[in-house]
């Protein structure tokens, strides 16, 4: 795509064409260098919206909750924009689209904008192209910005980086779960949600994790944010109001703290690290590629393995610097 059709189209998405923001999103997935010049452009007027990152148990209804959370979020004026991380397909690459599907209810609502992009096996639950697609959103001027990451488990932790509020999602029942994720994902909430909690045991749940944030095994904040627990039923629309109130009250308190700015950068630095293993993946499959003939007699001997490793990877850093 030439430089002139980008600056039309990154025009018309900033007039609220919401096609046009579309086709700037697909540009950003699977960026050109002009695409990476325009995301650069972008970055500049962004740093304003808040980033509220949904994880937490599979099962437990996060996408059901966020669509709730996002309706509420609407009847209280704010624009909101939805990036909904999906399993790939290890075959394809694609993904399978659930949650958009899950939030189809906004769909002819203009002040919402959902996208849906695959995890493609990165770990840590976020892409780049998830992280570049924040930075377009808030220049954009949506005013929240949500990210459903997949719930993976405790890899999922990267969104402690690019969410400024972190809502770990569990349900009734899964106390187990809770302990065997207490060192990962479990560990980086400021606010827990036990949902469905119109079924049975969501109070000995809801105890469990209430204890859990007092002893502070899970839910320290460098920021000195103390991490609230609430009780919903996304299905039944309980509790969502309680839920939405404590989002604006870790906001406001992010803000007069100065921690908002911080969340900022340290989202940037999560994606230049990340730009930055794609294109040195990149150069070692190209080095791969220039050394099938040695890699093959390793991989038939089983000798000199890391020495192989070695040399791609001074192949792969040549590359870089050509």
């Amino acid at each position: 795509m030439e430089a002139a059709s980008i600056e039309a189209l990154l025009e018309r998405a900033e007039k609220g064409n919401l096609r046009a923001l579309g086709r700037l999103l697909t540009l950003i997935e699977h960026p050109t260098p002009h695409a990476i010049q325009i995301l650069e452009r972008l970055a500049k007027r962004a740093g304003r919206a808040q980033v509220i990152g949904f994880t937490g148990i599979p099962g437990a209804g996060k996408s059901t909750l966020a669509s709730r959370v996002i309706g509420a979020l609407r009847r209280r004026g704010y624009r909101v924009a939805v990036v909904a991380i999906d399993p790939s397909s290890p075959f394809s690459g694609g993904s399978i689209m659930g949650d958009r599907l899950r939030m189809q209810e906004h769909a002819s609502d203009p002040g919402v904008f959902i996208r849906s992009i695959p995890t493609r096996g990165v770990k840590g639950g976020l892409s780049t192209a998830a992280l570049a697609m924040i930075e377009v959103f808030d220049a954009m001027g949506y005013d929240k910005i949500i990210v459903e990451t997949v719930g993976v488990g405790q890899s999922e932790v990267d969104i402690i980086n690019a969410a400024h509020t972190i809502i770990v999602v569990t349900m009734p029942g899964a106390g187990d779960d809770v302990q065997a994720l207490k060192a990962g994902v479990m560990e980086i909430g400021d606010i827990y949600v036990v949902n469905k909690s119109d079924k049975a045991e969501a109070n000995k749940t809801a105890a469990y994790l209430q204890f859990a944030l007092e002893r502070e095994d899970i839910g320290r904040r460098e920021s000195g944010w103390k991490p609230r627990l609430v009780k919903t039923s996304a299905v039944l629309g309980m509790g969502i109001d309680s839920l939405v109130d404590v989002i604006e009250e870790h906001w406001n308190f992010l803000r007069e703290s100065g921690w908002s700015g911080r969340k900022v950068e340290a989202r940037r630095i999560l994606m230049a690290k990340m730009m930055a293993e794609s294109m040195l993946s990149a150069k070692v499959m190209e080095a791969h590629m220039e050394s099938l003939g040695y890699l093959e007699e390793v991989a038939r001997t089983g000798e000199g393995i890391f020495r192989a490793a070695e040399e791609l990877a001074r192949r792969a850093a040549r590359k870089m610097l050509e």
